[in-house]
């Protein structure tokens, strides 16, 4: 996989350098980008409104690496920071295929995709969840082909497919997004069950 985080901070610490002098804090990047994630999710996709969801949505994520970029700079990453930063990131993901499930339960008309995009939300909060709670026992739970970033990457693809007027690139981003999340959600469990009975 590319390191890009180099490339990514020298773009990310003038910005964050700036909002930082203007007395805006990490914390209200970080709620801010969930308010765009889910109003741009909730706003668009249920509409079929693609394009312009995808286009709001990534924007709003991508302050995942400025929220950081400014608290690093500020001296205040920490156990708080952290915390926040998960749990916004589970309310942003979740929109995001709350809004899918709107839109294959209204106009978008298909009971099967609708319960791939359900199954990819529950999917995705089992694997978050598997990992704080092995970390909450001690154990470490670092593994699965499916980290968040992957799976932000290919729903929001299908997305834009959907948006430029291939609409079955959303279809097969959802088939292989629920695939790799329960894989993702077996590799966890493996790997917890084997550190607990060694």
């Amino acid at each position: 996989m590319l390191n890009l985080r180099p490339a990514v901070g020298r773009v990310v610490a003038p910005l964050a350098a700036w909002l930082l002098r203007v007395g805006v804090t990490p914390d209200m990047v970080t709620v801010a980008g969930t308010v765009g994630a889910v109003a741009g999710s909730l706003a668009f996709f249920p509409r079929g409104s693609f394009f312009i969801g995808t286009a709001v949505v990534t924007l709003s994520v991508l302050t995942d690496a400025l929220d950081g970029a400014m608290a690093r700079l500020r001296g205040v990453s920490g156990p708080w920071g952290a915390f926040l930063d998960s749990t916004m990131d589970r309310i942003a993901d979740a929109s995001i295929f709350s809004a899918l499930v709107l839109w294959y339960a209204g106009n978008g008309d298909s009971d099967v995709l609708m319960a791939l995009s359900l199954l990819c939300l529950v999917s995705g909060v089992v694997i978050s969840y598997a990992k704080a709670r092995a970390e909450g026992l001690g154990m470490t739970c670092n593994v699965g082909i499916a980290e968040r970033l992957e799976r932000l990457i290919a729903v929001l693809a299908g997305t834009l497919l959907a948006g430029l007027g291939f609409e079955q690139g959303l279809a097969g981003a959802l088939v292989l997004l629920a695939i790799v999340s329960l894989i993702t959600v077996g590799q966890r469990l493996a790997e917890v069950r084997r550190q607990a009975v060694s």
